[in-house]
């Protein structure tokens, strides 16, 4: 199912939970205007066709200590399709990496890493990352504040895309 495949209630549904997953079923319901039933198996149709892929909090990286957020940008020696999957799964397995995202470009992946001190950060990066098989190279660049981090999609944007085509 693609976006504009969705009828105007289910991306309400998607941008309500988008902005809070936490809200019960009825209130759900009645802020895209249908009653609860319909509304319950409409989020189970869209947890089913993978357009909710789970809930979560937004916990605060650095109120429970970690303070040093760093983009680790690395180039690999090789970019065979098993290289690529190798690497990827290696990411996975790092705990200081919490996005790994395959890049066009000069830059192979672009990592997205906390850790609570720049010690930890270091001993990553030594002992771990850049010993992994297949990296040549890595770039570090050290976040020193975040001006914006919003989840998901702009649901505005996609309803103007669906006016202007419809």
């Amino acid at each position: 199912m693609a976006g504009h495949k969705l009828d105007e209630i289910d991306r309400k549904i998607l941008s309500e939970l988008q902005a809070d997953g936490r809200m019960t079923n009825v209130e759900l319901a009645s802020r895209v205007g249908i009653s609860a039933p319909p509304c319950l198996r409409r989020v189970r149709t869209l947890e089913e066709a993978g357009y909710i892929r789970g809930y979560h909090a937004d916990v605060g990286p650095r109120e429970l200590g970690f303070e040093v957020h760093v983009f680790a940008m690395v180039g690999l020696n090789s970019q065979a399709e098993a290289d690529l999957s190798a690497f990827e799964r290696r990411c996975r397995e790092w705990p200081l990496v919490r996005e790994c995202h395959m890049l066009n470009g000069e830059i192979d992946f672009i990592l997205k890493c906390v850790a609570p001190d720049l010690s930890s950060f270091q001993s990553f990066l030594t002992e771990e990352l850049l010993r992994a098989n297949n990296v040549a190279s890595v770039k570090t660049s050290l976040v020193i504040r975040c001006a914006k981090d919003e989840p998901g999609v702009p649901f505005d944007v996609l309803e103007a895309r669906i006016a202007r085509q419809g």
